[in-house]
């Protein structure tokens, strides 16, 4: 399948050449193919509303390439233009565009004029569309009269009137209230799903994220990350195994502006301090922070966490702070370990040094999880966090099998037992993903 949508190096500089110079998108590359459901998530001014109206086809790119339907729109002549953004691609706004003196029946129809269609077949269109989002009722009325909710619904019939390949949203839902917000947000996914559009929605709500396939993370007018949701059905072409939903983006969607790294800190300060307060926890992360980058020795770790409050450490005894490190290093090896086996996906999954990671990574396990396990039980784990590391089966789906009883093909482990093995392994996960 080839994209609907492609960018290759794609530059928007405003003022160009002059001292107010300023440039939105930085020579951005992404690909969007159809019936995607892709997000261009970040905060405001870091160039993703820039890049939507570049493919609406209103903000012409100062460099680079950008292709739709394997057409340069910006070569088109006017009146190509105007087709295109008749019959290929519709848009939401936040701020609804609505003409208030017109009813909504007519808001809806409108750009059904210019098609030259009938004003009753217009009509018909229209109507079909307000009944679908039942807003039927209202038909006649002014869109005045309307709740947020209500007015951007009539926002989106409009937007699908022509039937659309491609729908853009612009923060669809920056003016509603929660409840509206949550009716507009499943009505695109069911227009996504059921009419098969290519939906493109610009956002800076991290909530939202679960809904696409795909998440262009931007950032000062660049793409920082491209994260794939395994949750959804991929369109386009991903190999088995080469993605998985790890903690880290989990914790994306918790802190949805930090770096990669800071989130990786994140996975392992979160571990080591369950029972330490705010400040002792900013204290370990920093540590972690420095123990991932390699910048700070073995002894120079325990010492400050030994250090007293005054100095900015937890007072710590020895003992407590060598078994900080201990769990620090053994998390970061067998990351390692983790993302080695992922590398190797495509060997056989009985080779030798596929088996011996597998084997480190369970050992590690009992030992930290302190329980005995009886043989089957060790060959049942081995088999699951392997399917686990290779992204075969999702965290809750290791964490049930675990649960179940032998007769039903699973391990028989206590709950307790199953929440403690699958929260340590998802730690080795989220590192040795993102190494």
């Amino acid at each position: 399948m080839k994209p609907i949508i492609e960018i290759k190096d794609l530059k928007v500089i405003y003022n160009e050449g002059k001292a107010n110079e300023y440039a939105a998108l930085r020579g951005e590359s992404l690909d969007i193919y159809p019936e995607e459901y892709i997000i261009l998530f970040g905060p405001s001014g870091c160039g993703k509303s820039t890049l939507l109206y570049s493919i609406l086809g209103i903000l012409a790119p100062t460099g680079g390439k950008l292709l739709i339907k394997g057409d340069d729109v910006y070569k088109y002549s006017s009146d190509e233009m105007v087709k295109f953004q008749q019959n290929v691609i519709g848009i939401i706004y936040q701020s609804f565009n609505l003409i208030p003196s017109l009813s909504v029946l007519d808001n809806v129809s409108l750009p059904l004029i210019f098609s030259g269609m009938s004003p009753a077949d217009r009509e018909r269109k229209g109507m079909a569309l307000l009944k679908r989002f039942a807003i039927d009722q209202q038909a006649k009325k002014l869109s005045t009269n309307m709740s947020g909710g209500q007015m951007q619904r009539i926002a989106v019939a409009r937007s699908l009137i022509n039937d659309p390949e491609i729908l853009l949203a612009d923060e669809p839902v920056g003016n509603l209230d929660s409840v509206s917000s949550a009716e507009v947000m499943d009505t695109l996914e069911e227009i996504n799903i059921k009419d098969k559009k290519t939906i493109i929605l610009v956002t800076h709500d991290a909530k939202f994220i679960p809904y696409a396939h795909r998440v262009y993370f931007m950032k000062d007018g660049g793409v920082e990350r491209e994260v794939v949701n395994p949750e959804k059905k991929q369109i386009k072409s991903v190999a088995p195994g080469t993605t998985i939903l790890t903690e880290i983006e989990k914790l994306a969607r918790i802190y949805p502006y930090i770096s990669i790294d800071e989130l990786r800190v994140k996975s392992i300060a979160n571990y080591l301090v369950e029972e330490l307060g705010f400040e002792q926890l900013e204290t370990v992360e920093k540590l972690v922070e420095m123990m991932i980058r390699g910048t700070v020795t073995k002894e120079r770790f325990i010492a400050a966490l030994m250090a007293p409050f005054s100095r900015g450490g937890l007072e710590f005894t020895h003992d407590k702070a060598q078994k900080m490190l201990e769990k620090t290093e053994n998390i970061l090896n067998l990351a390692r370990e983790v993302r080695q086996y992922r590398e190797r996906l495509q060997e056989k999954y009985n080779s030798p040094k596929q088996l011996e990671r597998i084997k480190n990574l369970r050992n590690e396990i009992i030992r930290e999880c302190v329980f005995e396990i009886s043989g089957m039980q060790i060959k049942w784990l081995d088999e699951n966090i392997a399917s686990r590391v290779a992204g075969f089966i999702s965290m809750e789906d290791f964490r049930e099998r675990l649960s179940l009883v032998a007769e039903k093909k699973g391990g028989g482990f206590s709950p307790r037992q199953a929440q403690a093995i699958s929260r340590y392994l998802e730690k080795f996960i989220a590192q040795g993903v993102h190494l």
